[in-house]
């Protein structure tokens, strides 16, 4: 869809599963996971200017040709790997 990074947002959801509530009205583990999320996003942010799919990639995967010409490009097999390997070794370093 062009809005998140799915590497970013896949790190994101294991901080979650990680730190994440249990309880309704756990508020430490709220801030800890907040806490975690944003260190995460900039951390990203610090590599890649963005965690926002379509600034990174430079096409916009909302629509037919941006897809399109992102596959043209090479960028799903070339840029994204990279993508989710560093949300990968950011999330483990945070972790």
């Amino acid at each position: 869809m062009g809005e998140t990074c799915g590497a970013v947002t896949g790190a994101l959801m294991v901080i979650g599963l990680k730190y994440g509530m249990t309880q309704a009205k756990d508020e430490a583990a709220r801030e800890q996971t907040y806490k975690l999320a944003q260190e995460l996003a900039a951390r990203f942010k610090e590599r890649h200017r963005s965690i926002i799919c379509r600034e990174l990639l430079g096409y916009d995967l909302s629509s037919p040709e941006g897809r399109k010409a992102a596959y043209d490009k090479g960028l799903f097999s070339t840029l994204c790997p990279q993508l989710v390997r560093d949300a990968a070794e950011i999330v483990e370093e945070i972790l």
